[in-house]
């Protein structure tokens, strides 16, 4: 494709060129466009939202929900199976899965697998982007913040950040489907060095991150903000007032350990550096980031089981 054309036909829908001419405004309305063109989230999952959301919810409800689409059921019971969880006996069906693994993980990965298997599938457009990698590090990501609400003290309150983890970089998928030749220029930037973080080429190309694009995403699946909003912020520095600081600290020390580890990310030899001030609010010091490396090298296996298991 040239730039500064259109080919509706292939899915992508401008060229570098076009993009560089367009203001913020009309991007964000031609990505949105794109957005709405894909399908709408299984019946099940805005049932899981509304279930996640009401406080009352119990375990029968969201097995007898998610019972409703066989094939995400069989997901959820195929990846509680996995050498992830490592349960000693084989879980044949939902009421039994959701004591083992708690309510709001049964939802979590229902929520998620469902999600990803809405988004367009196939292989990546763009050079040195792939698909796998994203996931893997995703789930990476999820397991992270995961054992991090452990170790802090903050499990009870903060179960929808594995969702959180699991979908923080969707946005990647967004652009690479229907943005590609602009996204490739911007993976391409920082392959070559003249960037030390995608998200930093993203900005200067396409006047936003993947951040901001898996967040309009979220609210056209009608996702809460306690998972969209720090998804949305992951890569910012200033966060409004009206974002869970602690939500985005986990998601972000998550993601750069992970990165750093190696797990499936892009950009993981830019070798990034933890936050500070995330740090701090976490409470959490270099002992605690070394085992929490630790932790993560000993959930390899694992996370690769888990995510076969998903596809």
């Amino acid at each position: 494709m040239r730039c500064g054309k259109t080919a509706e036909g292939n899915g992508q829908i401008a060229g570098v060129k076009e993009i560089k001419k367009m203001e913020k405004t009309e991007l964000r309305a031609k990505i949105f466009s794109k957005i709405e063109e894909l399908p709408t989230l299984p019946i099940v999952l805005p049932r899981l939202l509304n279930l996640m959301e009401n406080k009352k919810s119990d375990a029968s409800e969201i097995a007898h929900a998610i019972s409703h689409d066989p094939a995400l059921a069989s997901k959820v019971l195929k990846v509680s199976n996995s050498a992830y969880y490592g349960f000693s006996q084989k879980i044949y069906n939902l009421d039994r899965a959701v004591p083992l693994l708690g309510l709001n993980m049964v939802k979590s990965l229902a929520l998620s697998i469902g999600v990803m298997g809405s988004l367009p599938a196939g292989g990546a457009k763009s050079r040195h982007f792939s698909r796998e990698d994203l996931w893997i590090h995703s789930l990476a990501v999820a397991t992270v913040v995961q054992e991090l609400c452990k170790s802090t003290g903050k499990a009870g309150k903060h179960e929808h950040l594995f969702i959180v983890g699991l979908l923080h970089d969707m946005g990647k998928i967004v652009l690479d489907q229907f943005f590609s030749e602009p996204f490739g220029e911007a993976l391409e930037e920082l392959w070559s060095g003249k960037t030390q973080s995608l998200f930093m080429a993203e900005r200067k190309i396409l006047g936003m991150d993947h951040g901001e694009i898996g967040e309009m995403l979220l609210n056209r699946w009608n996702f809460p903000g306690i998972i969209s909003d720090p998804i949305s912020v992951h890569h910012r520095i200033q966060v409004p007032d009206s974002i869970n600081l602690t939500d985005v600290a986990m998601l972000r020390v998550a993601d750069t350990l992970c990165r750093e580890l190696g797990f499936g990310e892009q950009d993981f030899f830019a070798h990034p550096e933890t936050h500070v001030t995330d740090m701090e609010l976490l409470g959490f010091d270099e002992e605690a980031l070394s085992d929490m490396k630790a932790y993560l090298n000993d959930a390899k296996d694992g996370i690769y089981d888990f995510f076969k298991a998903m596809n």
